[in-house]
């Protein structure tokens, strides 16, 4: 859950991050441009100060001619000054787009471009719309123009061509620290992220896996109820009344069975006694007896089955570590006289490894799954038991050829009762299986089957080979 609601959060802070910074970006990139357009502003004002009065002089004025030369050579040299010290293009130009006055020397207006267009617009008595933005990855230059006005007439225009270079180089520095601080900002984000995350799922994670140990048969297992939101407190609080009021029905049933078993027992033999008693004063062989007292042993088994579920479902496991192998190879043995009365040929292989099991309780098992196996292989054929370490389980896989079961059959194996209808002229409760399920889950292991080619079920015993958490 951590992996799909981490990278949410990330994506939707850096979407925050991203929509804050390039508002910042674009206006720290417009306050660079204003800037330098506010100091061209300044310079082509000054500039059409001094050429206010440096005009060709009319014969009325042509006293004053040596004053206006004096003027222009002034003009023409505060414009190279200006050229040689911050590399811009200036210039005064006549209506007539004649130059008065330009640094470098002989730089002319173009034909077309955006020099035109601001001297154009300046000939109209205002001063040049500011020009657009000019973004780092832009080789752009900046042109201002400004009227030079003389008794209300436009007499010249100034006009000033900046190189970009500079200014770009100042936006790609803001917006490096701006990235810098975004980055900065993302990685703090992430970090409380993490914690946020961590503080929020904890709780969730924990009851994850206290919900898993219940389902696995530790019905003791309680969530701690500490740390995280309060919604989740109360919720590990609400789950740990909802486990106990379920331990408590269990508990209940389980008593229920364990006692009825018990109690219905008792009436049960003297029942079988009677029918017994009974059966002395009858011919001898009469069937309906033998039939009664059959019925009797089969309910008296399927109460002493229920009995031993009721129990399997309250014990505890005593875990230790056990020789897997030398425990099948002696099950193997057992039952081998069993199978050999039967004509069925019991075979294992059983090398020594060892696991974390409850050394009965996996003797109840094989036991069953054996019993199962020899109980329906045919005559002449032959039930395999094979011990193996795979990974961090070991197993033992008990294999027959026997008739098998349909895929509806294998789903429903093992449950409480469950016999196949082609099999109900067999001896059995339906319990077995049941229980020793039961009995391997509390410590850990698992029971599972599968068809065997050509004919036959493969059962498999698992166990863990590193000790579990129970």
């Amino acid at each position: 859950m951590r992996t799909r609601l981490l990278p949410l959060l990330i994506v939707l802070m850096a979407a925050v991050l991203l929509a804050l910074g390039m508002p910042l970006a674009a206006s720290v990139a417009g306050a660079q441009q204003q800037k330098v357009v506010v100091d061209r502003i300044d310079d082509t004002a000054r500039f059409a100060a001094l050429a206010q009065f440096v005009t060709v002089p009319s014969e009325a004025e042509a006293p004053l001619a040596s004053s206006t030369n004096e003027r222009r050579e002034t003009l023409e040299r505060e414009l190279a000054s200006y050229y040689d010290v911050y590399d811009i293009r200036a210039g005064v130009f006549y209506p007539t787009r004649t130059a008065l006055a330009t640094a470098p020397k002989g730089w002319n207006l173009p034909q077309e471009g955006e020099v035109r267009d601001a001297f154009q617009e300046a000939l109209l008595s205002r001063r040049s719309h500011d020009p657009q933005q000019v973004w780092p990855w832009q080789r752009h230059r900046l042109v201002v123009a400004s009227p030079v006005i003389r008794d209300g007439d436009v007499v010249a225009v100034v006009v000033t061509d900046s190189p970009t270079g500079p200014m770009r180089s100042r936006i790609l520095y803001g917006w490096v620290l701006i990235g810098a601080g975004e980055i900065a900002a993302m990685l703090l984000a992430i970090g409380a992220a993490l914690r946020l995350t961590g503080w929020v799922l904890k709780p969730v994670r924990v009851l994850d896996f206290v919900t898993h140990a219940i389902a696995s048969g530790r019905m003791k297992s309680r969530v701690a109820v500490a740390g995280g939101p309060p919604e989740l407190r109360r919720l590990a609080r609400s789950f740990n009344e909802m486990a106990d009021t379920v331990e408590d029905v269990l508990e209940q049933q389980r008593a229920f069975v364990a006692d009825a078993s018990h109690q219905l027992r008792n009436p049960l033999a003297a029942l079988l006694l009677r029918i017994e008693l009974l059966g002395y004063e009858l011919p001898e062989g009469n069937e309906e007896i033998a039939s009664v007292q059959n019925e009797g042993r089969r309910l008296a088994q399927v109460l002493d089955d229920l009995l031993d579920l009721a129990l399997a479902e309250h014990t505890e496991a005593d875990l230790r570590v056990t020789d897997i192998g030398a425990l099948a190879a002696e099950r193997v043995a057992a039952w081998a006289p069993t199978a050999e009365a039967k004509g069925v040929r019991l075979v294992g292989d059983c090398p020594a490894t060892t696991a974390w099991a409850d050394p009965v309780t996996l003797s109840s098992a094989l036991d069953a799954v054996i019993d199962n196996a020899v109980k329906f292989t045919p005559e002449g054929e032959s039930v395999e038991v094979t011990v193996a370490a795979d990974g961090e389980t070991s197993t033992v896989v008990v294999t027959d050829n026997g008739p098998g079961l349909t895929d509806e059959e294998l789903a429903r194996v093992g449950d409480r009762f469950w016999r196949s209808g082609r099999h109900q002229n067999i001896k059995g409760s339906g319990l077995g299986l049941s229980i020793s399920r039961t009995l391997l889950a509390a410590g850990g292991g698992s029971l599972s089957y599968d068809r065997h080619e050509p004919t036959g079920l493969r059962v498999t015993v698992s166990v863990p080979r590193s000790r579990p958490t129970v």
